[in-house]
């Protein structure tokens, strides 16, 4: 669909820029569109440097960098927020006193769309199950836009594909969720995977203000539309929002998926994923053996327990974005007990690490990279060594690994520090392997 009419001639700030593609495809979009537009982030111009230079050749497009002006945020028409901008901002303040209409790409998009969304969700999962829900749309023949919280992929730059008989899967967290409520919105079908403590830093130590933008992908649901909840979560959304939900509720775990059907990729926590995929896909009537068939084919997601390698006989995973305790014990439970060497470590959020704690007796070794989390874990780890790169750190679980073992890199905390984000940490991961 052509939705340039809608930007053009439009004062737009776009508060974000960011690293990871997704604001630069939203910001040419709407230059494209016609948009004048300011855009505008707290990081420098050095540090953004390569998102800049793929907008400078736009004159439609000027940069405020290394600060936020107030007066980008009162005489405008539009402020397209990104991720992570704080509940409290001043400047999102400034835009609401001046009546100016604050929104975020996921639901722009499917405003302006109006083709049916599958939403997904969760602390855990959300990623996978949205990939996998993508490979059972297209299998079964169905036009579908994958997007949301999807790295380099602008939600706004898909509008030009849409057409009338598309569907969009869209992985959505939980801050475009609350972008979601803001607009009071929630997707046709909407998945939620799983809830753990997490963004802490964000909420400010309030997981009750997490889980309610969170819920914002579901709590805009009419009678018409469907809920699917994860079994781990379900107990949890019920007891706090059971009174307010009116959609269709469908509660899926590992076990609802057939025995017979089999995954490429490892752990009872993708069985759950493809559990809750497999409902969804149900909701829409995606009949079984497609789904099946695009499940079983599916090879995973980039950083998720993925399988780079296998040298001399060890098999070699990526799992960066397990930036929780959570994500790292599912990657264990995947995993040979006492064959795995796990490589974590990094920057803390603040989440309870006692289960993890209890479950690293049972891996072959143990290898920490230094950062602000792993100090809080030293003293629990004295036999650990700890690196300040990761190729030593490799260079280590190598040298200790032998023909049956797997090497796992599965930090259980954020990246930054060391690595801008947890895909250059991932990035960073597949190359020193790649060069062994």
């Amino acid at each position: 669909m052509d939705a340039s009419a809608h930007f053009r001639g439009k004062r737009i700030t776009v508060m974000g820029l960011g690293l990871l593609g997704r604001g630069v495809g939203d910001a040419r979009y709407l230059a494209e569109c016609g948009a004048e537009l300011v855009v505008t982030d707290l990081k420098s111009r050095a540090e953004l440097a390569e998102s800049v230079a793929q907008l400078e050749s736009f004159p439609n497009i000027s940069f405020v960098l290394g600060e936020h002006r107030l007066a980008d945020f009162s005489d405008r028409d539009l402020i397209l927020k990104a991720a992570g901008v704080p509940l409290d901002s001043p400047y999102i303040a400034e835009a609401k006193k001046n009546n100016v209409p604050v929104r975020m790409s996921a639901d722009l998009f499917a405003e302006l769309s109006g083709v049916p969304v599958i939403g997904v969700t969760g602390t855990r999962g959300k990623s996978t199950v949205a990939h996998m829900l993508h490979v059972i749309l297209k299998a079964a023949g169905v036009p579908t836009l994958l997007g949301g919280n999807v790295r380099g992929v602008s939600t706004l730059a898909l509008l030009p594909e849409v057409t009338p008989a598309h569907r969009a899967v869209l992985e959505l967290d939980s801050w475009q969720c609350q972008g979601w409520g803001e607009a009071k919105m929630s997707p046709h079908i909407a998945v939620f995977t799983t809830f753990y403590a997490d963004h802490l830093n964000y909420y400010k130590n309030d997981p009750e203000a997490y889980i309610a933008d969170k819920a914002q992908i579901f709590l805009h649901q009419t009678s018409a539309d469907t809920l699917v909840l994860g079994k781990q979560c379900a107990p949890i959304i019920i007891e706090k929002f059971g009174e307010r939900i009116e959609s269709n509720v469908i509660v899926a775990d590992a076990l609802k998926l057939p025995d017979t059907w089999t995954l490429q990729i490892p752990g009872l926590h993708n069985r759950y994923n493809a559990a809750l995929a497999l409902a969804a896909a149900r909701a829409i009537g995606i009949p079984d053996s497609e789904s099946r068939a695009a499940l079983g084919s599916f090879a995973g997601v980039p950083g998720r327990l993925e399988l780079i390698a296998q040298k001399r006989g060890v098999k070699i995973y990526n799992d960066t974005t397990a930036t929780t305790p959570e994500a790292t014990l599912a990657a264990l439970a995947a995993l040979p007990e006492g064959r795995t060497i796990l490589i974590m470590g990094g920057a803390d959020k603040g989440l309870a690490m006692d289960a993890l704690l209890e479950k690293l007796p049972e891996t072959k070794r143990v290898i920490l990279l230094a950062g602000t989390g792993t100090d809080r874990l030293k003293s629990s780890l004295p036999e650990a060594p700890v690196y300040d790169t990761l190729a030593l750190a490799i260079e280590d679980a190598v040298s200790h690994a032998a023909r049956g073992d797997a090497i796992l890199f599965s930090p259980a905390f954020a990246s930054f520090g060391m690595f801008k984000n947890e895909y250059e940490r991932g990035d960073r991961f597949a190359a020193l392997v790649e060069a062994l």
